[in-house]
């Protein structure tokens, strides 16, 4: 018989550590919550569904591919839906919340994160919680749901890290996860189930309907075995700001790819669970002293964005970069601070870990991806879906978009449904800087990388940087750019004929507005539904969860040391009567050639892991590059800025 557990949850936030602490003080109960929602008139009702069936129609870029994959027509149902409208009055209209979860099931039903129905207030920026975190882990038994974290100052006998969750509301867990899941628009199997287990505690109100139950009753067997049970409330708070400003250029607005939901869940479990983060940011932003990391951790000027270590291993000692997200507006800052942070790591190998990932901009994908390999990147290229609409908002935009518009307008001759594919970063600049690290690098991805990060682990895999290590059978499978209602509007804001319409009170909606497609060996293969499947598959075990992911460094390490460094190292560059002087020190390379201004001037073989090597005519020179190659296979490449 399982004893009941009376959590002392009432009193937690006020127990919580600052800045948290007055902001978790003004949560409210579910039903608190609910009392004063629902304003929307039913002529607002209508327009909203009008600007869904015209973003969908025109604008959505996989219509085709989800209505095709999953049998779904939801332009048909908004049609629907707007008949029903016209039929209702102020009088007869049915209540709000139900307005509101039709809108979301069409949107959930192509599968789609980025593609979302975006409630109004007092809905939007809040976030409903349940003061702890439970995740998943598998053993010989099987599959197992797990307390990982707690809130500061919530307790319940024997609820701790570690205890064992068996039912939710009387449910198995592993059905309630399955029932869960069902409600939300991952793009593939391991996507839907990953969200299921997450949504159990934290869900994010302007991407998804409040819960239905008021509480949950939580059984659970503590650490001696003990069964027990556990009433909580659900709670009601608005979330954090996002981690950046919200202004930015045109086009990098327009370069985003993000899995909203995700994003604002990240930013929860850091309320709830890592407060510390926020403490660094404020502290950052005030301009004082960055505070105390966590031990074993380096410092960095993007707490909510990286986190770096080095971690030991029984196969030896590896960096490791964590990036919670590409969502950073300061491009070149990104940039800049993550080759700042691969310069503290060992040359023997880097554990680059984008788990939870829900993506952001494009361009930091893209970008980073350069200083990781010797190779020229190529970003992926992306397309629109032919429409009039698409058409004339290019056109509109000849600087940002120009690329995409001679095949659109060849579109209306040939019939085709897709642009032509161009990519949305610069090849130039993805290409810029160049390789900035030189040991080996395994990625960690899991089913909840999405977006951007799908971007980055696609480009990781096609240009063959290092392995892949999932801990779900493939990423969230988000390929696409997306653009919200807001900036639609804003793109054709100065023209009377606008179709267009700001939507009332706060409410919003997204759209995948381009795919992006694979490159090298998987050349033209769509992102989206498939996502990046890794090359070592690899299951979370329950000293992973509750030891800083102790067997899943292991495994990564076992993989890292069996793979080769190749440092090289430009350690002087002088220029004696018009001849530039390069000398060099390198490991495990045995060729070195040598690029002045892009141009091929020398070749040299190394034997001792030295080279001294002179250009004549170089006068003029800008940049000096060399490449390293082991077997007459290319393996690092190094530039030096002359002058």
């Amino acid at each position: 018989m399982a004893q009941p557990a009376d959590s002392s949850a009432p009193d937690f936030v006020s127990q919580a550590a600052d800045p948290v602490r007055e902001h978790l003080a003004g949560s409210t109960g579910l039903a608190d919550f609910l009392a004063g929602a629902g304003t929307l008139t039913l002529d607002e009702r209508q327009l909203i569904v009008d600007q869904a069936k015209l973003m969908l129609e025109q604008n959505y870029v996989h219509l085709p591919l989800k209505t095709a994959m999953h049998a779904v027509n939801p332009v048909q149902r908004l049609r629907v839906l707007r008949r029903r409208l016209e039929r209702q009055t102020e009088t007869t209209k049915p209540p709000e919340w139900m307005f509101h979860a039709e809108m979301s099931e069409i949107f959930h039903s192509v599968r789609d994160l980025h593609t979302n129905y975006l409630l109004p207030d007092p809905y939007a920026r809040k976030v409903a919680y349940l003061p702890f975190l439970v995740e998943r882990y598998e053993d010989d038994r099987g599959e197992h749901f797990m307390v990982t974290h707690v809130a500061q100052g919530f307790s319940a006998p024997g609820f701790e890290p570690g205890a064992e969750i068996t039912h939710w509301s009387g449910i198995p867990i592993a059905k309630a996860v399955d029932l869960n899941a069902a409600r939300f628009a991952g793009s593939n199997t391991a996507a839907r189930r990953s969200r299921g287990t997450q949504s159990l505690t934290v869900r994010s109100l302007v991407t998804h309907l409040p819960p239905f139950e008021e509480w949950v009753t939580v059984s659970y067997t503590d650490g001696s075995g003990t069964e027990r049970e556990l009433r909580e409330i659900w709670r009601i708070v608005e979330n954090l700001p996002p981690f950046v400003k919200t202004q930015a250029p045109m086009g990098t607005v327009l370069a985003e790819g993000l899995d909203l939901d995700m994003d604002e869940a990240n930013r929860a479990k850091v309320m709830l669970f890592a407060p510390q983060v926020v403490a660094q940011k404020q502290a950052l932003e005030a301009g004082e002293a960055t505070p105390e990391v966590r031990a074993g951790e380096m410092a960095t000027s993007m707490p909510g964005v990286f986190r770096a270590q080095e971690v030991r291993t029984s196969s030896g000692t590896f960096g490791y970069i964590r990036i919670f997200t590409f969502l950073q507006r300061n491009v070149e800052g990104f940039v800049s601070e993550f080759v700042r942070l691969l310069g503290l790591m060992p040359d023997s190998g880097l554990i680059l870990d984008v788990r939870d990932n829900g993506g952001g901009i494009i361009f930091n994908a893209e970008f980073a991806l350069q200083t990781l390999t010797p190779r020229p990147i190529t970003p992926e290229p992306t397309q629109f879906i032919n429409s009039p609409l698409n058409l004339r908002i290019c056109r509109k935009h000849q600087d940002e978009l120009g690329a995409w518009v001679p095949s659109m307008e060849q579109a209306v001759e040939i019939g085709s449904t897709f642009s032509s594919a161009v990519p949305i970063t610069p090849e130039k600049r993805a290409n810029a800087i160049g390789q900035q690290y030189f040991g080996p690098v395994a990625l960690i991805t899991n089913a909840r990388c999405y977006s951007a990060t799908d971007i980055f682990a696609a480009g990781f895999q096609d240009h063959q940087i290092g392995p892949v290590l999932g801990t779900d059978e493939n990423t969230g499978a988000g390929g696409a750019n997306v653009w919200d209602h807001e900036h639609l509007v804003a793109l054709l804001e100065d023209e009377p004929d606008t179709p267009y319409v700001p939507l009332p009170k706060g409410a919003g909606m997204r759209v995948a507005i381009r795919r992006t497609l694979r490159v090298g060996a998987n050349s033209g293969t769509p992102v989206e539904d498939l996502g990046i499947t890794p090359d070592v598959p690899y299951r979370m075990t329950r000293r992973d969860l509750l030891e800083g992911n102790a067997d899943l460094f292991e495994r990564a390490g076992q993989i890292l040391k069996d793979l080769t460094p190749h440092p090289v190292a430009i350690t002087e560059a002088t220029m004696t009567d018009g001849a530039l002087r390069i000398k060099v020190k390198a490991t495990n390379i045995d060729r070195l050639d040598v690029y002045v201004d892009q141009r091929p001037r020398n070749s040299v073989d190394l034997t001792d892991g030295q080279a001294d090597i002179t250009i004549p005519d170089a006068s003029t020179a800008q940049s000096a590059r060399v490449e390293g190659f082991a077997d007459s296979r290319l393996v690092a490449s190094r530039t030096a800025r002359l002058g």
